[in-house]
């Protein structure tokens, strides 16, 4: 028998288009195999989860930069050919913001944690996020958020260049526009021009302090936030890879206990009165030791089934067990576990793994993703290939100096030389990503999942 109320199906929004969003997946796996009815609420024409036999149905997404209202009217019709009340599950940060907006106008038809509306917004709001730990005593990098093109410059002189720079809801960057929404700045000038380019962007430009890379300096923490604000179904990572190695998304993550981090999770979400899944990034100060908090996503991360424990656990199930009045599991942490992403990681996934293991696309009941992933990342590859030998054979140089920059949830390209950057406020700044020179997007194909 299930511990999941299986009467109650759940639905899974994802605004942004990412065929290669695993957590999409993991998502799909973890409540279809514990025999809840999920329903895909996103763009799965070219993605390996369509391929899943754990998805009930797929569904017609909202369009790219769709208003609040449109979102309500898509999932009003899911709603209606479901014709029961279902758990709702945000994909992406756009879903969370609006899901949190539209609760009440979704509610009784769609389960959603109760807190206040805004809360979503705010805290995936960089700029607001910066406010937030000031107010909470949570360290953060010292972030400046200037008024005109002199002071970019001015600030990132201030803050010594390096300096990160961020649109503060990332969100609203246009496709197509070139502006990915973290950059590593390296000269005053860049700054100006950055700034110059805020009305496109559709939001504030703010500059951050630069936390340098090194060992075992990049930290998550996965949790789910119940109905009382306990933090339950969740823990702390360590990101043991990236890719590209030292700059980039997760590639191999090892559940490790950290009471520090988990104290800086349970205080900030306690102080927000946040509720529902969330995932943190953090980086560690190689100076001072502190733990500063880079990134607050009010949404499962893409590999939150890492954190799956003895009892069956993470944090999407605690969420559908919470939101049907079921009582969660005391499981116990299964610290050592791994994640892999196998296309980035590949002889990670062959290695013996005693203390256990969970691979992003393959897995034994449910064979048809993880074939379609290869068949993709394979055509992927010769796809790259080919554009290097119709451009004779060598990848452009990289510019001296230009921002290296990388939209949430894409994934780095091979690098031509290798800066050190890794998982900069959440999103890694990865060395042989398009630039702000204008370099056209790449297409959707070759976007990745978050970190």
């Amino acid at each position: 028998m299930s511990l999941l109320d299986i009467r109650v199906p759940a639905v899974l929004l994802r605004i942004d288009r990412n065929p290669f969003h695993h957590g999409t997946l993991g998502a799909v796996r973890s409540l279809g195999r514990a025999g809840v009815d999920v329903h895909v609420v996103a763009d799965s024409a070219g993605s390996p989860v369509r391929k899943s036999r754990f998805v009930r149905q797929l569904h017609p997404p909202p369009a790219p930069g769709a208003s609040h209202a449109e979102i309500a009217a898509v999932l009003r019709r899911v709603a209606a050919r479901i014709a029961r009340p279902a758990v709702l599950i945000p994909m992406d940060d756009a879903s969370a913001i609006a899901a949190g907006r539209l609760r009440e106008d979704l509610t009784p038809a769609y389960l959603l944690p109760q807190q206040p509306g805004t809360l979503p917004e705010r805290v995936a709001d960089k700029a607001e996020l910066a406010e937030v730990c000031a107010a909470a005593g949570i360290p953060h990098p010292l972030t400046l958020v200037p008024d005109s093109a002199e002071q970019a410059a001015s600030a990132a002189r201030r803050l010594g260049l390096p300096v990160i720079a961020k649109w503060s809801r990332p969100w609203l960057l246009p496709a197509g526009s070139g502006l990915r929404s973290t950059a590593v700045v390296r000269s005053a000038q860049e700054a100006r021009e950055l700034f110059l380019r805020g009305a496109e962007a559709g939001s504030a430009l703010l500059l951050q302090e630069f936390l340098p890379p090194g060992p075992d300096r990049d930290w998550f923490f996965h949790g789910y936030a119940d109905r009382t604000g306990a933090v339950r179904g969740g823990g702390p990572g360590r990101k043991q890879r990236a890719w590209p190695r030292g700059a980039g998304l997760t590639a191999v993550g090892l559940w490790t206990p950290n009471p520090q981090v988990q104290a800086l999770a349970e205080r900030i979400t306690g102080e927000l009165g946040f509720r529902g899944i969330f995932d943190l990034d953090f980086r560690r100060c190689g100076t001072t030791g502190r733990y500063h908090l880079l990134d607050f996503n009010p949404r499962p991360g893409a590999q939150f089934r890492l954190f799956t424990d003895s009892a069956g656990l993470d944090v999407v199930r605690a969420l559908h067990l919470d939101l049907t009045h079921r009582p969660l599991p005391d499981g116990t942490p299964l610290a050592g576990r791994a994640f892999v992403v196998e296309n980035y990681a590949p002889l990670s996934a062959l290695r013996p793994a005693p203390r256990g293991r969970e691979l992003a696309w393959s897995a034994p009941d449910d064979r048809g993703p993880g074939l379609a992933m290869w068949a993709l990342w394979g055509r992927h590859v010769a796809g790259r290939l080919l554009d290097r030998l119709y451009d004779g054979g060598a990848a452009p140089a990289p510019r001296p100096h230009s921002p290296v920059v990388r939209q949430a949830g894409e994934p780095p390209v091979p690098a031509a030389r290798d800066e050190g950057l890794t998982g900069v406020a959440g999103v890694s700044a990865a060395p042989g990503v398009p630039t702000l020179s204008g370099q056209p997007d790449r297409s959707d194909d070759e976007k990745a999942s978050s970190c």
